[in-house]
């Protein structure tokens, strides 16, 4: 973990957790929400603003350095919604977080 390239600021993490308003994998709300990395550290993931996302700690745990559509199809998530939903946050958030740096 200490030779990854982690750029995701507080800032970043905090408008990424009110995006989701909750666990990215199973929706639960409430609670202190942990950063995982969809792409794992250990297959070349970063803690980056495109690369994390809130999860419960029960979620966060049962993933550990899984590939996150098998895990997801492993524990009967709806992956293609998480997807979905994954791209519109992370491109939604890039494009807001780009224009108020460039302000």
């Amino acid at each position: 973990m200490d030779a990854a390239d982690n750029d995701l600021t507080a800032a970043q993490w905090a408008a990424i957790q009110a995006a989701w308003g909750g666990c990215a994998y199973c929706g639960k709300n409430g609670g202190a929400m942990q950063k995982d990395c969809v792409q794992p550290l250990s297959r070349g993931g970063r803690y980056t603003l495109t690369n994390v996302v809130p999860a419960c700690r029960s979620c966060n745990a049962s993933k550990r350095n899984e590939e996150v559509t098998h895990w997801m199809r492993r524990k009967r998530l709806d992956e293609p919604a998480f997807l979905v939903r994954f791209y519109k946050i992370r491109t939604s958030l890039e494009a807001r977080l780009a224009e108020a740096a460039s302000i």
